[in-house]
């Protein structure tokens, strides 16, 4: 994909509010980018237990994707134990190491840990669901910005509209998503690089004026891996 073969930066850091779809776009950009390079994928996701990258683990390692999270025991972990480790990728310009974080700046604090150890060129994007109650208007996606920015203590660099309604979401809804990205591109400065949308989906979206990436569902909460059981009273 060149849009993702443009990226100078080493590091990509994705942040937006709950339900935005940042995990799943994380996922998809590292398997694109493993055949282009070494992927590093790090799930420093402390809110959401049932939507993590860990959860994608083989989707991902098979594919040549490093996967960074906490592991046996600790799987499911929400503490940052593995901060020296990711400081150390970041430092690695001749890999790409893509960073997942929590929802809102709650979620973003936890990248104030790592502030010191980012490259100067960093990527730092916002993905914006336009159909969520905290980024439904440009004013409301500029506030959520601003506290990410506080909390992470970086800049965002840049947007990514990944506007939809799950199996409901209309090219009208993609196109919804991409009208309110530019209008905060506009205010703030920070570019739309590009937009997401189901792979059958975006097989039909036709010419748009931002490149576009097709999603592939990797992660599902756990309990639709459980069979279900039901317990009756006697």
């Amino acid at each position: 994909m060149d849009l993702l073969r443009s990226f100078q930066s080493p590091v990509l850091v994705l942040a937006g509010h709950f339900g935005s779809g940042k995990t799943e776009i994380a996922v998809n950009l590292a398997l694109e980018l493993a055949g282009v390079r070494q992927v590093n994928l790090v799930d420093l996701d402390l809110v959401k237990p049932y939507f993590r990258c860990r959860l994608a683990r083989d989707a991902v390692v098979p594919r040549g994707v490093r996967l960074v999270a906490p592991e046996g025991e600790l799987s499911q972990a929400d503490l940052p134990i593995l901060l020296p480790e990711i400081a150390g990728l970041l430092r690695q310009p001749d890999q790409t190491t893509i960073l997942d974080v929590g929802g809102d700046d709650s979620g973003a604090r936890v990248l104030g840990a790592l502030a010191g150890a980012m490259p100067d060129t960093y990527e730092l994007l916002l993905v914006v669901n336009a159909r969520r109650p905290s980024t439904e208007d440009a004013d409301a996606t500029l506030t959520v910005m601003a506290e990410i920015e506080a909390a992470a203590r970086l800049r965002v660099t840049g947007l990514v509209s990944n506007t939809h309604l799950m199996a409901e979401t209309t090219p009208a809804i993609v196109q919804e998503g991409i009208a309110l990205c530019r209008a905060v591109e506009a205010r703030s400065g920070r570019p739309l690089r590009f937009a997401c949308a189901e792979a059958p989906l975006a097989a039909s979206l036709g010419d748009l004026d931002v490149p576009l990436l097709p999603l592939r569902r990797h992660i599902l909460p756990p309990f639709l891996h459980r069979p279900v059981t039901t317990r009756l009273s006697v």
